[in-house]
């Protein structure tokens, strides 16, 4: 008789799921286009699955606001507006703060010395000017000190939020100057994070958060500017 104590069986992740994490990527670097349709049966070939798993992972992409689904007229990569923007990043600046106030109270030494050597990494990819490795390691500091902050309903509020907000702040590429500001504005994260300076991190985090709102913004303008010309 099998015991009830025993071992819980391993979870492997759906195959929608893995799809979504493939797909992700593909939305937020802009090869899925802002505006343009999802090409579903190229996409089903590319990976090797059925329409069935394709169009779960889909409903996903839906409610995380990647893409937006139409009766009758199939996926279509959704495009972000300033609007929204605007909407959005004061949110995701307070969540940011807050995350950075907790984190704070909370953070182990081993999370520490984790957001260190990340924020290394960060600046030696800044310094050969690589803006894809830099964009990654960015978003992990960020996810990193939001797992300290231990607050299961502020990870997933934050998560979603920023989620939306990532394809808008990848496109739109740093000029020089905010981009040496950036920089700037993570020495002085990481100076407060380890200082456990709650107050002071979680004004920067809302500084750093506003001017890549700004950031976005500019580049949205241009973007629409160039498309009326």
């Amino acid at each position: 008789m099998m015991s009830d104590t025993g071992p819980s069986p391993i979870q492997r992740k759906s195959l929608h799921l893995e799809l979504v994490d493939r797909l992700q990527p593909l939305i937020i670097g802009g090869e899925l286009v802002p505006g343009s349709k999802v090409p579903e049966k190229e996409l089903c070939d590319r990976f090797g699955v059925s329409r069935t798993p394709m169009r779960e992972a889909l409903k996903v992409l839906a409610s995380d606001g990647l893409i937006r689904l139409e009766p009758n007229r199939g996926a279509w990569v959704t495009i972000v507006t300033i609007s929204e923007v605007e909407e959005v990043f004061p949110v995701l600046g307070a969540l940011e703060a807050l995350s950075g106030k907790l984190a704070c109270e909370s953070i182990t030494p081993a999370e520490l010395d984790e957001v260190s050597d990340l924020h290394a990494q960060m600046i030696a990819s800044y310094e050969r000017r690589d803006l894809d490795a830099y964009f990654s390691i960015n978003q992990k500091i960020h996810r990193a000190i939001l797992m300290a902050a231990r607050n299961d309903t502020l990870t997933a509020s934050c998560q979603a939020l920023s989620l939306r907000m990532q394809r808008a702040r990848y496109l739109a590429n740093m000029t020089e100057g905010r981009w040496y500001d950036a920089v700037q504005e993570h020495e002085r994260i990481l100076q407060y994070l380890l200082a456990r300076d709650g107050e002071n991190l979680a004004q920067t985090l809302l500084e750093h958060m506003e001017a890549k709102r700004q950031s976005v913004v500019r580049w949205l303008q241009a973007q629409e500017q160039e498309a009326a010309e």
